[in-house]
């Protein structure tokens, strides 16, 4: 099947050695990967089950879809405790945090598209020039057909179930791939929707190295990745094999910008929250501080209160605050730690897979800590004295970021940060709040992905808009067809009202 790419399956089966290798070495090793717990399966015979699924026309019909995203909703509602059970086993989730970042989080999401379903899914109708005489145009939303949604541990149930709406809601049949490193949660997922939806619609798999390999060796319609932007790119390789079309999820260095002007409160509890939350884990979290020289000092003591204020004196014992997901993880971010002065925390833990909420002064562009997505509970901070110096640093060091957060109350100041860097998305004056509304696009630029989903972006993410001119047979201009004579002069006129 290789024979037509063998560079692209070279560099799939390079990164599936290395991706195996690094699972059999970490000490999770034994609770994910428990072949008694790994279904086989012929992912050939389940995508061509898929496939024969669709083609009947069932996901056509838009009640059978509201139908399927209502008994999902009522899936979640009815195991809520077991999911934020798993979530705490996997990364210490506080039930809290769990449910409004996974749980309550999905469920928006359900209510927002089964409110909005119907109307999506309409023909949409469209201006129509008037070359075109009488006719009228249309945009309707075709489901692509059998799609792959693989999902990252960080946020293992959101992060896998909101993609699945969007793929439900637009009328697709799905194979789900939840994460084997959040085996806790990845397993219940697996369960849950496998024990509650025909495989041919809905089928989950549960896995390593050898089910990624089959899945990645199969045809599919569209592939929905959200995962590091390394990994991300061998999945886009996979895709090219066959053409398909893509979202990839994936993430960057994304910056978190305070000027001189600021509301010191509000601003410093809020890059907190947003830094620390699920311990650094997350793919949209303020990876590193570039503070102006007059805020920088007050802004570090306003932090150090709030840390305290979240998690007391020590975090390790506050119920409220993660740990990261495995060994591999936190050696890599241990590692972090050798470089910079430390102004809060660096204290770690292995046996217990803590390491304390620090924040990193006098770091350099070379230090370890600059040159990969953090994605764990280290702060590093970057002074500048103008806005030259942070235009510098953003476009021109590390890619285009997921997200990218301005803390000012100077509106020009914003705008100009604004329209002159490129990112996902972001906010001003708070951190992670735009992923909460379901009425923006949650996506990434370059590096940071391609593709963006949420609410009727995900419907529109998982469906072929289909363009339709309908044309009336009541007249026909004969000045369109052989033989032109002299039409040309009429036909340029005409022309003028393509727009």
């Amino acid at each position: 099947m290789c024979a037509h790419v063998p560079k692209a399956c070279r560099y799939v089966n390079r990164f599936l050695y290395f991706y195996h290798s690094a699972i059999l070495r970490s000490k999770m090793t034994e609770s994910i990967l428990n072949p008694v717990t790994i279904a086989k399966f012929d992912a050939k015979k389940l995508t061509e089950k898929q496939r024969a699924y669709f083609n009947s026309g069932k996901t056509l019909s838009v009640d059978f879809r509201l139908e399927q995203l209502k008994k999902l909703r009522q899936l979640i509602v009815d195991n809520e405790t077991r999911i934020l059970d798993a979530l705490h086993k996997d990364l210490k989730k506080n039930h809290t945090e769990g449910y409004v970042t996974e749980v309550g989080f999905t469920l928006a999401e359900l209510d927002h598209t089964i409110k909005g379903i119907k109307k999506w899914a309409k023909p949409k109708k469209v201006g129509t020039a008037m070359f075109h005489a009488v006719a009228t145009s249309y945009i309707y939303s075709d489901p692509y057909g059998v799609v792959l949604i693989v999902g990252p541990w960080n946020y293992p149930f959101q992060l896998t179930i909101a993609p699945l709406i969007g793929a439900m809601a637009a009328g697709n049949c799905s194979i789900v791939k939840p994460s084997e490193i959040a085996g806790h949660t990845g397993k219940l997922v697996v369960e849950l929707l496998n024990e509650n939806f025909d495989e041919g619609y809905i089928k989950a798999i549960f896995g390593g190295v050898e089910e990624s390999k089959a899945l990645l060796d199969e045809k599919f319609d569209y592939i929905f990745f959200t995962g590091g932007t390394g990994i991300g790119k061998i999945f886009y390789q996979a895709a090219a094999k066959h053409l398909t079309p893509v979202t990839l999820e994936l993430g960057g260095k994304s910056p978190c910008i305070v000027d001189k002007k600021i509301q010191l409160e509000y601003s410093s509890k809020r890059i907190t929250w947003g830094k620390w939350t699920n311990a650094g884990q997350t793919c949209v979290a303020p990876d590193y501080l570039l503070v102006h020289k007059e805020s920088k000092a007050k802004l570090i003591d306003k932090m150090k209160k709030h840390l305290k204020d979240f998690y007391g004196e020590d975090a390790q014992q506050s119920p409220d605050y993660g740990r990261i997901i495995n060994h591999n993880h936190f050696k890599r971010l241990e590692k972090l730690l050798e470089k910079g002065n430390i102004l809060v925390g660096g204290t770690t833990d292995e046996d217990d897979l803590y390491i304390a909420p620090t924040i990193i002064d006098n770091v350099s562009l070379e230090d370890p800590v600059m040159q990969d997505e953090i994605f764990g509970p280290i702060l590093p901070i970057i002074e500048y004295s103008n806005t030259s110096e942070i235009l510098e640093l953003v476009n021109n060091h590390f890619g285009k970021p997921l997200a990218l957060y301005v803390f000012s109350e100077d509106g020009d100041f914003v705008e100009e940060i604004l329209t002159k860097t490129s990112s996902g998305g972001g906010c001003v004056n708070d951190t992670l709040m735009h992923l909460g509304n379901g009425n923006l696009p949650f996506g990434g630029v370059g590096d940071s992905g391609i593709g963006a989903y949420h609410g009727e972006y995900s419907f529109d993410t998982f469906s072929h808009k289909k363009s339709i001119l309908k044309k009336s047979t009541l007249i026909d201009l004969a000045i369109r067809y052989a033989p032109f004579k002299n039409n040309l002069p009429i036909l340029k006129n005409l022309m003028k009202y393509l727009g």
